[in-house]
């Protein structure tokens, strides 16, 4: 089955998604970041050259996780005081979507959990914190106020032009890992999932940089 290709509505080159349930993407021509309404798109900002990243992954890299094959099909990117980060948007081969969060070496695969679970707002969640997600015993490792530095390919919903956003990131005795994201001012998401180390994703198609062997 082909994918699904619209026009960009900025500067009419076409747009086409690798997965059917995209929401956002950005133009690869005009750099516009544009939201998706069935195939009708709506511009509705544009992306600044992005800052220099030091991973290897970027979009199109592949990769394994749970012995489920996955391809990188878009990116966050977020800075606080310390730095910035990755969540790279990654897609399965039965259609299911995930995170891959790249931050300083340190990589986790995350699913976003149903809203039906109670989540605490984020006045009352602090560092050291002990909360209980899908049966999982977690205790709230960092809490990091950041920034929105912008988007590239596809993601599962708008997100664009944010600032001062809260994220907890909670840590099990095992490598269970999860994030509390208070980045939606109307309701926190909760992503559950592991943290996994770099040779145990098998990725293909990264970047090389100068001096690898």
């Amino acid at each position: 089955m082909s994918s699904p290709t619209a026009n960009c509505p900025s500067c009419g080159a076409p747009v086409t998604f690798r997965w059917s349930s995209a929401v956002q993407t950005v133009c690869p021509f005009c750099h516009s970041i544009l939201v998706r309404s069935d195939l009708d798109l709506k511009k509705v900002g544009t992306v600044a050259d992005l800052p220099p990243d030091p991973s290897p992954i970027q979009l199109m890299t592949s990769g394994t996780y749970n012995n489920k094959k996955f391809d990188v099909i878009g990116r966050i990117i977020y800075e606080y005081e310390q730095g910035g980060w990755n969540e790279w948007h990654i897609v399965f081969s039965d259609g299911t979507s995930g995170w891959l969060s790249d931050a300083q070496l340190q990589y986790a695969v995350s699913f976003l959990v149903p809203s039906a679970i109670p989540l605490p707002p984020e006045d009352q969640v602090t560092r050291g914190q002990r909360l209980t997600f899908v049966n999982i015993p977690f205790e709230v490792s960092t809490m990091t106020m950041a920034s929105y530095k912008g988007t590239e390919g596809e993601l599962p919903f708008p997100f664009y032009g944010k600032t001062n956003m809260l994220f907890a990131d909670l840590r099990s005795h095992a490598d269970d890992f999860a994030t509390l994201d208070y980045s939606d001012s109307s309701a926190p998401m909760l992503f559950v999932g592991k943290t996994v180390p770099y040779e145990a994703l098998q990725l293909q198609n990264v970047r090389q940089f100068e001096g690898w062997a």
